[in-house]
């Protein structure tokens, strides 16, 4: 199991997350952070500081927010970043891209947990 970095992050990019992830498997791209779902041992540390709610772990993201397993997955692949499994978010893997559903989300159109 992985977590998932949902609508909520977008254009927030807080990087909470990322200082507390332990194996450093959040990345961030140019509207919002993802989570490399290879690298992530399912700790949760990054649920307990993202402070719009947008991490779920992946049995318990909302029906509306499915498609973000695949964005998150598809992020690190040839389509977007190219990145593979890099093994630890660090400067060199940083990008200005997103994934093409993030890419098309309108500003403010964020999900919010309730």
């Amino acid at each position: 199991m992985a977590h998932i970095i949902a609508s909520a992050c977008i254009d927030v990019k807080d990087g909470a997350c990322q200082q507390v992830c332990p194996v450093e498997c959040i990345y961030e791209g140019g509207r919002m952070m993802y989570i490399h779902p290879e690298e992530c041992i399912d700790c949760g540390i990054c649920l307990s500081v993202c402070p719009v709610q947008a991490i779920y772990a992946d049995d318990e993201l909302p029906a509306a927010e499915t498609a973000f397993a695949a964005a998150n997955a598809e992020f690190f692949g040839p389509q977007v970043t190219g990145w593979g499994a890099p093994g630890g978010a660090d400067s060199s893997h940083v990008s200005d891209r997103d994934h093409p559903l993030v890419a098309a989300a309108p500003a403010g159109t964020a999900l919010q947990r309730t």
